[in-house]
């Protein structure tokens, strides 16, 4: 009994690291602190990003250009511009936007990159754990 209590509570807790692990899509701003086009893009887009729709499905982070090694996603090749925005969704690169052409242009093109993901589904509830005693198929939670 001590086992497969064991098993169980194993499973539970790899069920809970797999789903707690799996990253949403976020935006990575790469920057530079003496970049005009990223103080631009603070001005006309920073603070209202987080409200819009694109800013709710993919939160902003930002990233020193010089720290790209230590962002913690998988880029399809570096950046070597700034401000560069890499769309990421589980960890690893979408598409990127190089550069700012003004609100006009960045909207659009980031739309399309969000296109390129599935939309989040709607969570209905905690997922059903299967019981520990019973780990065959024919059993019913």
């Amino acid at each position: 009994m001590v086992p497969k209590l064991a098993l169980g509570a194993l499973m539970l807790l790899a069920g809970l690291f797999t789903s707690a692990g799996a990253r949403a899509a976020e935006l990575l701003m790469f920057d530079d602190p003496g970049c005009m086009w990223c103080r631009r893009w603070n001005a006309e887009i920073g603070p209202s990003y987080p409200r819009t729709r694109a800013g709710q499905r993919a939160p902003l982070r930002r990233v020193p250009i010089r720290d790209q090694a230590r962002a913690g996603v998988a880029l399809a090749r570096p950046v070597h511009i700034t401000p560069t925005f890499v769309l990421v969704a589980d960890g690893q690169e979408v598409g990127r936007i190089d550069g700012y052409a003004g609100r006009d242009f960045f909207y659009p093109m980031l739309e399309e990159l969000l296109r390129r993901i599935p939309p989040p589904q709607p969570q209905l509830g905690p997922p059903l754990q299967r019981s520990a005693v019973c780990a065959s198929e024919t059993c019913r939670p």
